[in-house]
Order: structure tokens, then sequence, then C-alpha cells
């Protein structure tokens, strides 16, 4: 079994784990009447959201600079483009 993710809440700087996140983001999707599951719902755009977090983390710590940041190396960031998983 995986350890759970502890996470800082920023409202009540209060530690939540992972399942307490989803717990909030359903609360709140159900409050606000968002559907959950049907495509570019909450479930698509939080899958995206954090795929696109990671790989752009991935890249600035592979490349050693911050996005939008100089550099004079010749593996650097050259623009970004839209892009769609299927």
């Amino acid at each position: 079994m995986t350890q759970p993710i502890e996470i800082i809440y920023p409202v009540t700087g209060e530690i939540i784990d992972d399942k307490q996140v989803a717990e909030l983001l359903l609360t709140q999707a159900r409050e606000q009447g968002v559907s959950l599951g049907t495509p570019g719902r909450l479930l698509g755009g939080l899958t995206k959201t954090v795929l696109e977090t990671a790989l752009e983390a991935e890249m600035t710590e592979h490349l050693g600079y911050e996005k939008h940041q100089g550099s004079d190396n010749e593996n650097a960031r050259n623009g970004t483009r839209s892009k769609t998983v299927v």
C-alpha cells in the first residue's frame, strides 16, 4: 500500500492527505454543480493540470532553469503549443 501524500491546506494551514484533498475537490464540485466524469469536467481537467504541472517541473529540473528564464545553453526551451492526450 502506498503512503498518503501530505499537503498543507492553504486556507487553514492544516496538514491534510491526498484522500482529504480529493474529498474537498468532490465536495466543492458538487456544491458548484460541476459534473465529475464527463469529458472536459472535474476529472479530465484535474488530470490535465496534474500532468502538465508534472511535465513542466520535470523539464525545469532537466534543463536547470525556470520557464521564461534566459539561457545560453543549446538545450533550451523553444516555446510551447497546446497538446491533446488521447
